[in-house]
């Protein structure tokens, strides 16, 4: 018999639910055993949410993403960030983006504003 649902308040009650979820998974939903999985992960998902945060992505990082995600080159965003030199200036951390750029990012590939606006994490010298 599976132990009582509980809330994760340790990283012992953390690490025990990781394991179960390990041994749940691919376990159909409708069962006892896919009900177990799914209240596991809400209760992981939790847990990792405070004590785990995440920041928001790097503007520069989410716009790379969003290209390989699309299959879209550094000429498909000359449109919607200007000249080749400028999408390079940008793409390298040269340059800001400025609030029309981060428009035209928004509208056309469904990037986040709030992402967008953050400032973008400068490269640590190598």
């Amino acid at each position: 018999m599976a132990s009582e649902l509980k809330p994760i308040k340790t990283k012992a009650d953390y690490k025990n639910a990781l394991a179960e979820v390990e041994h749940l998974w691919g376990a159909k939903g409708g069962t006892p055993e896919g009900d177990r999985l799914d209240v596991l992960a809400t209760l992981i998902d939790a847990y990792e949410t405070e004590h785990y945060p995440m920041d928001p992505p790097d503007p520069i990082e989410a716009i790379k993403f969003r290209m390989e995600q699309q299959g879209l080159s550094r000429k498909d965003l000359e449109p919607l960030i200007g000249t080749r030199t400028r999408v390079a200036e940008i793409l390298n951390r040269k340059r800001s983006l400025s609030i029309s750029m981060i428009r035209c990012l928004h509208d056309r590939l469904g990037i986040a504003a709030e992402v967008l606006i953050r400032p973008s994490r400068k490269k640590k010298a190598a």
